[in-house]
């Protein structure tokens, strides 16, 4: 009878591995692209000092981002993030276009930016002052005056002399 057992507890665990061979595909990353790629065709047809920013605009469509400060930039910019289980996502790949433009709106140059070029950044940890949240020792001490009245703790203040 134990030689009987084995082949029934071999299949049962073929087949349990079986049924949970499938579901190791959650575990696995999957690969997404996102943001707006920019086709190396598309930037070769880019002459700089020829083309305006209507031009750029109709060759490569709207930018992800512009500049905030200093000189007018458009960023196209694309990347493919990585999803994986019980993680943040992963960036694989980076890709930035930065398309330049002069004060006369003409196209000055282009340039690619890719994730090696890319820069950490350490966020501060400190917190911006609100105004108002805090006293002096001077602004307590004369906080204070005016604020009760002469009559006692107990008394509430009316409206002052003079007033029905």
């Amino acid at each position: 009878m134990p030689t009987r057992r084995l082949p029934l507890i071999a299949l049962a665990t073929s087949l349990l591995a079986a049924g949970l061979l499938p579901g190791c595909g959650i575990i696995d990353a999957t690969r997404e692209p996102r943001g707006h790629k920019v086709d190396g065709e598309l930037l070769a047809q880019l002459a700089p000092g020829v083309q305006t920013r209507a031009d750029v605009l109709a060759l490569l469509g709207s930018p992800s981002a512009t500049a905030v400060f200093g000189e007018e930039t458009w960023f196209y910019i694309s990347g493919v993030t990585e999803n994986r289980v019980g993680r943040m996502d992963a960036l694989i790949e980076q890709e930035v276009v930065a398309v330049h433009f002069d004060r006369t709106g003409t196209l000055a140059r282009v340039e690619v930016i890719d994730k090696s070029q890319a820069k950490e950044i350490a966020p501060v940890a400190r917190v911006t002052p609100t105004p108002g949240t805090e006293r002096s020792f001077v602004g307590l001490i004369l906080g204070n005056i005016g604020r009760f009245a002469p009559g006692g703790a107990g008394r509430t203040p009316g409206p002052g002399p003079g007033v029905p």
